[in-house]
């Protein structure tokens, strides 16, 4: 599958929100203001308008009082009773023309059965978040030798146009195949085939994988930065203007 032109990448701005709000809505509950991925799927949550207070109010009723959530950008004026957990810096790249995605004879299709290998292979390899039904956001494919999960690598946020690559990881012992890069071309090569273009996030600490994507032909978008934040110990009820969703998610769905 050949790389095609890149699409409008504004959306990009705020690519969990527009992931949230299109194709991963069935995922995902909360208002037009506030989500956040079902518990079971992923830690993140999404903001519309990060300057509208209503956000913050309608987030915190959301998940809860004293709870830790990753925010998708820097946070400089918390709302009283919010407090920063974390924060790092990151950075979000897209693919060019230059990548020259191609399947991978090897990788397999990962799934539910799949789910407690795929958990022990991220704890060994501490990649990013991943939670027992993150592989429901899209296909991940990894290499299995000996029966044993090796490698792996999928897709996470879906904006309009756009796919992330994510979970890229591989065990210590494997490393120096090639595997981490024909996973990524592998699944680059499904999200090419519906006409979608990659891009991804990694922590500016991790230099190799950063060098790795750009040997790839991904360059660099922007500078982000992760942020974990904690919610307000009480929280105090205020009905939203639109009524959280809690949607039924049949267990066949893939993203």
């Amino acid at each position: 599958m050949t790389a095609q032109a890149l699409p409008d990448n504004a959306v990009l701005e705020n690519a969990i929100w527009a992931s949230m709000t299109g194709a991963h809505a069935h995922l995902t509950e909360g208002t037009d203001r506030a989500r956040r991925y079902l518990p079971t799927i992923a830690p993140f949550v999404g903001i519309n308008d990060i300057d509208d207070p209503r956000t913050w109010t309608e987030l915190a009723q959301l998940v809860g009082p004293g709870q830790e959530v990753a925010v998708p950008r820097d946070v400089d004026n918390l709302p009283e009773g919010w407090t920063v957990v974390m924060s790092g810096p990151g950075v979000q790249m897209i693919a060019t023309a230059a990548v020259e995605p191609m399947p991978f004879d090897e990788a397999i299709r990962l799934g539910a059965d799949d789910v407690q290998d795929m958990l022990a292979l991220i704890a060994r390899t501490e990649p990013g978040p991943f939670l027992p039904e993150t592989y429901r956001l899209g296909t991940y494919l990894g290499v299995r030798r000996e029966g044993k999960l090796i490698a792996m690598a999928g897709e996470r946020l879906h904006p309009p146009g756009w796919t992330e690559i994510s979970a890229v990881c591989t065990d210590a012992e494997f490393r120096g195949q090639g595997l981490a890069t024909r996973l990524v071309l592998a699944v680059a090569d499904g999200i090419y085939a519906r006409g979608e273009t990659p891009f991804l996030h990694a922590a500016a600490t991790n230099t190799n994988a950063i060098e790795l994507y750009k040997h790839l032909g991904f360059v660099l978008r922007a500078d982000i930065t992760f942020t974990v934040v904690r919610t307000p110990s009480t929280v105090p009820f205020q009905p939203p203007t639109v009524p959280l969703s809690s949607p039924t998610v049949p267990k066949s769905t893939l993203a």
